[in-house]
């Protein structure tokens, strides 16, 4: 079942953090997203902290303070360690539990916060005396295609007359991705090398690529897994769904062309892959669950393994993206980077929950911490193209810069920062953080 909205998600909520209520965060009480930390240039442990306003409260000291009971506790002791995988195994009745517990220590009326006020102040560290990293253990990534308005536009390039595949609203899309090269917001993406074909030569040559691109995603890690050999159903998949972060699935474009066929993407996508620090949970986006994408009449209903009523209902999340872009030269200026586009995540041909199901479908054993991304969102409208490939259409129509500059694809020293964020009436606004990262040369 979807996770429905309890006394966490009320908008009245204030923290007695003063940065978390002001309207503009990211991480109001109402979010509590999870992230492993430490402090930065200390020879602390990374730990589990939660985001709230602009600091980070440490779990594992809340756990030495004993501020934690019943499932809450136990829930809280699987912080006390390096990655967000333990508690991502324990399951919904124990991240429900936990995320109570840690609303009604940081409200403002907290009787926890009154007779622990020394201790709850020095478990608060500021997030920019802290260093962050990938959330969890990654086993495995998996990476889809979900959106049918990049697959037709990427299609359309390629195959104007034919751009759908025939498989395409029938099965969720996907490739196995590279886990050990999945690095967290911050980290420098180094230009690959690679080989490609140029179309006006003879023969394929190596060396960097000249076609670096971003792709802007929304990723989702998993809880419980499942056997092998066992499957999930669609029924089920929402409870093995921990939360969600933003995923930039760099791709050289260059490279990829050439080397896709007959097997898919392989070098062109496995050198680097940026994810945000803080990871959303599903019950903190419950206020924001929405139908489903609304499939053309005539277009063919899903297979029963990849449809239910709940699914059909409320599997999708409106959420907002952004893309921005600041160039060396940009920087130089003091000028602020420049928004690229800005879509929204309703757009998504599958939900989440039926790339999970899809996953498992043949009994493939999904583990916790495995991560699954959306694959680009982008929209109908040329603002909303979630990647330089379809925002310059392979380059013919460059982006113009403030500072006169131009792009087609990525050059060194150019940052590309994505952010997300969720609001609607009578909610208070919660935001994913940034995935930031900037290319540098070999």
């Amino acid at each position: 079942m979807i996770a429905t909205t309890n006394q966490t998600h009320d908008s009245h909520l204030k923290s007695w953090v003063a940065s978390a209520n002001e309207p503009s965060s990211d991480f109001p009480i109402q979010n509590l997203p999870f992230g492993i930390f430490k402090r930065t240039k200390s020879g602390e442990s990374k730990r589990v902290g939660v985001a709230i306003g602009d600091r980070i409260l440490d779990v594992s000291a809340c756990v030495r303070n004993g501020l934690f009971t019943g499932t809450a506790k136990a829930a809280s002791e699987a912080c006390c360690s390096p990655s967000l995988n333990l508690l991502m195994s324990l399951g919904r009745t124990h991240w429900s539990a936990l995320r109570q517990a840690l609303s009604e220590i940081l409200r403002e009326d907290s009787m926890q916060f009154t007779a622990h006020n020394d201790a709850l102040r020095q478990s608060l560290v500021p997030m920019n005396e802290a260093e962050m990293f990938v959330p969890a253990h990654i086993g495995d990534y998996t990476d889809f295609y979900a959106s049918i308005h990049h697959a037709t536009n990427v299609g359309s390039m390629f195959r104007p007359d034919n751009p759908l595949l025939p498989n395409y609203k029938h099965i969720p899309i996907g490739y196995h991705g590279r886990a050990s090269s999945i690095v967290v917001s911050g980290t420098p993406v180094i230009r690959p090398s690679g080989q490609a074909k140029a179309d006006d030569e003879k023969d394929p040559a190596f060396g960097e690529t000249k076609q670096l691109d971003y792709e802007l995603e929304v990723g989702c890690y998993i809880g419980p897994g499942n056997q092998i050999g066992r499957t999930i159903g669609i029924e089920r998949a929402e409870e093995h769904l921990f939360g969600i972060c933003l995923v930039n699935d760099w791709s050289a474009r260059d490279i990829q062309k050439w080397e896709y066929q007959p097997l898919g993407p392989f070098l062109a996508k496995n050198f680097s892959t940026t994810v945000s620090p803080w990871v959303v949970t599903m019950e903190a986006l419950a206020p924001f669950r929405t139908p489903a994408y609304e499939r053309d009449q005539g277009d063919p209903r899903p297979l029963p393994y990849l449809s239910s009523d709940e699914d059909k209902n409320c599997g999708g999340i409106d959420l907002s993206l952004e893309v921005f872009l600041a160039t060396e030269t940009m920087r130089k200026q003091n000028i602020a980077a420049v928004k690229l586009s800005s879509g929204k995540f309703t757009g998504m041909y599958w939900t989440f929950a039926q790339m999970l199901a899809h996953h498992a479908s043949n009994g493939c054993n999904l583990r916790p911490g495995d991560l699954i991304a959306s694959g680009t969102v982008s929209g109908k409208t040329k603002e909303s193209r979630g990647c330089l490939l379809e925002l310059t259409w392979r380059g013919t129509e460059p982006v113009q810069l403030p500072t006169g500059e131009s792009r087609k694809f990525l050059e060194n020293g150019d940052e590309v920062i994505m952010r997300g964020y969720c609001g609607t009436k009578g909610f208070a606004r919660i935001g994913l953080g940034e995935c930031r990262g900037k290319i540098d040369s070999h």
